[in-house]
């Protein structure tokens, strides 16, 4: 049986300032030399130890090449909004986790006007989860709680809560460009699920 979810997100939330810098950086096409080369010796993402900025990048790089060099420019040199909701996308798009904490939590929240995210959610959840997963029973408290952890600030900085903190809803509209990217690269079960939170 193939794991349906798996722990890879708790490496990082959007980190929209080393994103743009590595979607600026695939456009280029680079390859592993040239890559490694650009992190390690000349510390593209400014980091204090290249063991950081190689963790950091992979999970970024995984979740852009989700989408396309179209994307990735967007990314690179629109403005914040348009940079962070694509940014979301991507990471929708490569955590099962994350699609499934929006559609099963922060959507239902909604439904029944709930306006603010509990911690005790995130047991349920998690639960819900292992039924379909039993890797998950696997996880260790430390991670389930860093999981949590990730995505509330995920929802933060793209603005769909206010902050990590009080966890209130603030449902978001998603701009028109970022829309328009969505249906002409047949992102279709993303943008309804963003669409609906």
């Amino acid at each position: 049986m193939t794991n349906i979810y798996n722990a890879e997100i708790s490496a990082g939330s959007l980190m929209p300032l080393e994103s743009r810098r590595i979607a600026a950086f695939l456009i280029t096409q680079p390859n592993e030399s040239v890559w490694r080369r650009a992190l390690v010796e000349d510390n593209l993402l400014q980091k204090r130890s290249p063991a950081t900025a190689l963790r950091q990048a992979k999970l970024i790089r995984k979740r852009l090449e989700t989408l396309d060099a179209t994307a990735w420019a967007m990314i690179a040199t629109r403005e914040q909004e348009v940079s962070i909701q694509l940014l979301l996308v991507a990471a929708v798009k490569h955590s099962q986790l994350l699609a499934d904490f929006i559609e099963h939590v922060y959507i239902d929240h909604q439904r029944r006007l709930d306006l603010a995210i509990l911690p005790g959610n995130w047991d349920g959840f998690l639960t819900e989860c292992s039924h379909k997963d039993s890797s998950v029973n696997q996880w260790s408290a430390s991670t389930q709680i860093k999981l949590f952890q990730v995505i509330i600030r995920i929802l933060a900085e793209a603005k769909y809560i206010e902050s990590t903190r009080n966890m209130k809803l603030t449902p978001q509209s998603l701009h028109p460009e970022v829309k328009r990217y969505l249906s002409t690269s047949g992102n279709t079960y993303v943008m309804s699920l963003l669409e609906r939170a």
